[in-house]
């Protein structure tokens, strides 16, 4: 069973990772130790666990561990008589990330409504019926940017509500 289960951890360390490099713009390495890192969960995980792992070397994973704590995606801490630190997804950093898509998609919202408007003006002056636009694409568009930001502004509401309730 822990073999079972430490195959799918790669696997997933390794989707997630593919994932994490395109979308967070991350280098492999650095994706792949973030994706360990949020399948390890609370327990944190070490360097070491990280070198062994992910079979990279020290240095690489050294590199990456600090770029990653520079942009304050990761967080470490250590145990009472143990000289390891162990490393955590910084949950900041998954508000943050919410923002930034909030934010697209209000620009997206935003965008679509003044090209949405522009056509609907342009409907109204042209008596060509087959030459008017098709407004039902940005309808159905703004109206799922309105829902997912609602949405995820709820997801964020219930992470930081969380995090307040932790921290009490």
């Amino acid at each position: 069973m822990i073999s079972k289960i430490r195959t799918e951890k790669e696997d997933l360390v390794e989707r997630l990772g593919v994932f994490m490099e395109q979308k967070e713009q991350l280098a492999p390495v650095a994706a792949r130790i973030l994706s360990y890192i949020i399948l390890t969960g609370k327990t944190g995980t070490t360097f070491e666990d990280l070198v062994r792992d992910l079979c990279a070397s020290k240095s690489t994973i050294s590199t990456h561990l600090n770029h990653l704590a520079n942009l304050k995606r990761i967080l470490y801490f250590t145990k009472t008589g143990d000289r390891k630190k162990y490393y955590t997804i910084n949950e900041d950093s998954i508000i943050q990330s919410i923002d930034a898509m909030t934010e697209s998609w209000i620009f997206q919202k935003e965008l679509h409504l003044e090209i949405r408007e522009y056509k609907e003006k342009t409907n109204q002056m042209n008596s060509d019926y087959d030459s008017k636009f098709n407004l039902d694409f940005h309808d159905n568009y703004i109206k799922f940017l309105d829902e997912v930001t609602k949405s995820v502004s709820t997801l964020k509401s219930k992470i930081l509500e969380k995090t307040l309730n932790c921290n009490q």
